[in-house]
């Protein structure tokens, strides 16, 4: 049974408002509220109430809904009894309906996610660019990390502990060609990067990345901002939680979020590192 929500709709509320309130019903509903009842609840037409939702989220409200299934999926699926209890418990009607769609939520089938990878080929390579050890890697879908740290092997660790179970092989000539590529981008951010990414987080972060990603190159935003600009305005913290989750660093550019007085905050990958990719981004725009 969906949980209600607790302000009534009022006429003066902004439209960022009521789309801030119709995630937080679809957040608390067990099962996706159908479009008309947002829309309803929201005092507009379906019509135009699809329209505002993916104008201020990037997504549909079925896609918005979609993703907060498939972000209580992955933290059920490593305490269930089985895949099948997970899908349940994440709200989903029948796994046949899942199945349908498992491998653009998770990115990998529901086993293999609960297994840690158990199936997947990651293709990787390790390598030095201007700002120390770089890691590369990627999976049939794109992309699905770029780390950058002092040494190779804590960049090798993680991708390990990230992917237990994976085959984890190294790249071949092709894909050394792609990582070529990508430790240009990583020099020179401006430059672009036109290499599919296999992103995968829970539909606020997906928001959250794909708002960074519109920041454009040499410029920077604060973290309210960025919340105010995907329709949470008090969602600041919840923002930086989300940069702090990225894994493809400079691809998914969460070094051009600082504080709101300018200053550098923290950075996944150093601080350092992010005022030289600050650095050279003014200086090549």
């Amino acid at each position: 049974m969906a949980r209600p929500v607790d302000a009534p709709y009022s006429a003066a509320m902004t439209h960022a408002e009521l789309i801030t309130r119709a995630c937080r019903q679809i957040e608390a509903a067990d099962t996706p509220p159908p479009l008309a009842t947002l829309a309803r609840a929201a005092g507009l037409s379906p019509q135009h109430f699809q329209r505002l939702f993916k104008a201020h989220t990037g997504v549909s409200p079925r896609a918005y809904a979609q993703g907060q299934r498939a972000g209580r999926l992955r933290a059920r699926l490593g305490g269930a009894a089985s895949v099948t209890e997970a899908i349940y418990d994440a709200g989903f009607n029948a796994p046949s309906r899942f199945y349908e769609s498992a491998r653009d939520l998770l990115g990998m089938t529901p086993s293999a996610w609960r297994a840690g990878g158990t199936g997947e080929t990651i293709r990787f390579a390790l390598g030095q660019c201007a700002l120390g050890a770089i890691l590369v890697a990627e999976t049939d879908r794109g992309l699905c990390a770029i780390a950058l740290d002092d040494a190779p092997e804590p960049l090798l660790a993680q991708l390990q502990q990230q992917f237990p179970r994976a085959r984890l092989v190294g790249g071949d000539a092709a894909f050394e060609r792609r990582v070529a590529r990508v430790v240009g981008f990583v020099e020179q951010p401006a430059l672009g990067l036109d290499l599919p990414l296999d992103v995968r987080g829970s539909a606020f972060q997906q928001r959250v990345w794909q708002a960074l990603r519109a920041v454009p190159a040499g410029q920077t935003v604060s973290y309210a901002e960025l919340a105010r600009r995907i329709g949470q305005p008090r969602g600041a913290r919840a923002v930086a939680r989300a940069c702090a989750s990225n894994v493809l660093a400079v691809a998914i550019p969460c070094h051009r979020v600082v504080r709101g007085d300018g200053a550098l905050a923290g950075y996944r990958w150093g601080v350092a590192r992010k005022q030289a990719l600050l650095a050279s981004e003014r200086s090549t725009v």
